[in-house]
């Protein structure tokens, strides 16, 4: 279609507001295909015909009030100057909405990549909880740097290190959008994470106590999960990361041992962990309450493990109700056994492997033993300590199976 002079405009605002309704959808025609279409219901609309090809089209391009008479006749002038480009507004619509918004890509993010990770489940929260209300349907390529910005940054005022996790997957998330070509460039290539200051917080004897009387599944005073207390045992007694041991399967115990894949771990390498008498009384209980393939399945939906998430909340909720006086998260337990397991007199490359952690330099080429001997003794030797810091004659806070 070819630009045209513009014709003599023959509507008024007062002929628009008082276009009543018929028992039939009637026209109003404005000039140069521009007409607002006044159905039996009342409703106005604003549309323009336009030709390409020879043949003829209606697109509807507003609705009246909320697009004035003057708004019309400018989207009509700006939708001409496209048409004798070559684009014809139906198609150009069709795609818009085709076009995959920020909840669709986080479905197609977790289906082709983010499911398969060690930290799935955890990396998803951080998505669903803070950013996924705000953007759901805000399409991709409409999301600017600044929106995200003020995502995370009103994540890192409250939780600095959640702030950082939260950027981290989304800048994945976005990276992955325009490897698959649903966004030209990311809009958040290159932004850079916070500086995390180091933590040094390892639990004292007394604060050990008084977290494992809170945590035996007996007591009722604390409002915590059982199975959320059987997981921060876990976490003390086997120094593994809070999110694999929040997503250990069944399938992964196998006499006597915990194996956790190379695709479960966040460092891609395999770690077996051996289930020590206080280790197996937890996974006897966990039985008793877990229905699932996950040890430690949500309370809200079998289906899913419980998350690093709900452990720390948990803690964050009852640390006055335990009696610990300063802050401390689920990886601070992690943190506390590989301290204490070096005041025991374990070697560090023994301490180092129960943890997972991988050799370094000519070591992590050549050295390929397992250590589970080793990581077994070094665990029962905590396993003792532990027991002599909480009381022997504490009771049990397992149930017997029948």
């Amino acid at each position: 279609m070819s630009p045209k002079k513009a014709g003599k405009r023959v509507l008024t605002d007062m002929a628009c507001r008082n276009a009543k309704p018929q028992s039939c959808r009637y026209d109003l025609p404005d000039g140069d295909g521009l007409f607002l279409r006044v159905a039996s219901s009342g409703a106005k609309v604003w549309c323009i015909r336009y030709v390409i090809d020879g043949k003829q089209w209606r697109f509807q391009i507003g609705k009246y009030p909320k697009m004035s008479l003057a708004d019309a006749r400018q989207r009509q002038a700006a939708l001409e100057d496209e048409i004798a480009a070559g684009y014809d507004p139906r198609e150009k619509k069709r795609l818009e909405k085709q076009e995959p918004t920020f909840g669709m890509l986080l479905e197609k993010f977790w289906e082709k990549e983010l499911k398969d990770k060690p930290t799935a489940q955890e990396q998803r929260r951080l998505i669903e909880k803070d950013a996924l209300p705000i953007l759901k349907n805000r399409k991709v390529k409409s999301i600017t740097r600044r929106d995200i910005v003020e995502i995370v940054d009103d994540v890192r005022d409250r939780a600095p290190v959640t702030g950082n996790r939260l950027q981290t997957v989304l800048i994945r998330m976005f990276n992955f959008a325009s490897e698959k070509g649903e966004i030209r460039t990311s809009p958040i290539a290159g932004l850079k994470r916070k500086k995390e200051e180091s933590r040094a917080r390892v639990l004292t004897d007394d604060e050990i106590r008084l977290l494992w009387g809170a945590l035996d599944i007996e007591r009722q005073h604390l409002d915590i999960y059982v199975l959320t207390k059987l997981a921060l045992q876990t976490i003390l007694l086997t120094g593994q990361r809070p999110g694999e041991v929040c997503s250990m399967r069944w399938d992964q115990i196998d006499n006597g041992l915990w194996i956790i894949s190379a695709e479960d771990r966040k460092n891609q390498e395999e770690n077996i962990i051996p289930v020590t008498e206080m280790f197996s009384n937890v996974l006897q209980a966990a039985r008793v309450y877990s229905i699932s393939e996950y040890v430690f399945q949500s309370p809200s939906d079998p289906k899913r493990p419980l998350t690093v998430g709900a452990l720390a909340n948990a803690i964050r909720r009852n640390r006055a109700e335990i009696g610990v006086k300063d802050p401390f998260t689920p990886h601070d337990l992690r943190r506390t056994l590989r301290t204490r397991l070096a005041a025991l007199g374990v070697t560090d490359i023994v301490a180092e492997r129960v943890l997972g952690h991988k050799l370094q330099g000519v070591m992590a080429i050549y050295n390929r033993y397992d250590y589970v001997t080793e990581k077994k003794q070094a665990l029962e030797r905590w396993e003792t300590s532990l027991k002599q810091i909480i009381g022997e004659t504490m009771k049990s806070n397992v149930i017997p199976l029948r």
